[in-house]
């Protein structure tokens, strides 16, 4: 199934990008070090935070699917930008934080989903990607 978006550039190096399905809107703004004023989410910063929303929702799948809830876990993304041999991603930190109390069975398979990343396996094998996580 095929999703639309549809991008509109408002000027001075923003855009808005409508969802179609739902009419959501995410703006963006060009960062501070590529001539923009950084004031909203750079379209590299929104593969960030796609990876993120993405392992998160895999594992929230698995989780489900195991009667477990880990509503509240969180992903921190950090974005690392290069210049050679062009501008773009260079690495991608994430770390994913979920309750202490899942048992070490349930961890180790949203682990494992996590690694099926549908946005992770879509990044250019240039893109280092780094996932960690944290249980507390």
């Amino acid at each position: 199934m095929a999703v639309r978006t549809e991008i509109a550039y408002e000027g001075d190096l923003r855009c808005a990008a409508v969802h179609g399905p739902s009419g959501d809107t995410i703006r963006t703004d060009a960062p501070v070090d590529n001539r923009g004023r950084g004031e909203r989410f750079s379209p590299t910063d929104l593969v960030g935070a796609a990876l993120g929303s993405c392992i998160l929702t895999i594992m929230g799948i698995v989780a489900r699917d195991r009667g477990v809830d880990i509503a509240g876990a969180r992903a921190v993304v950090e974005k690392e930008m290069t210049s050679v041999p062009r501008r773009r991603i260079a690495k991608l930190t994430v770390e994913v934080r979920l309750p202490a109390w899942i048992d070490r069975e349930t961890q180790a398979a949203l682990e494992r989903s996590a690694a099926t990343c549908p946005v992770a396996a879509s990044l250019s094998p240039e893109t280092k990607v780094e996932v960690r996580f944290a249980y507390s």
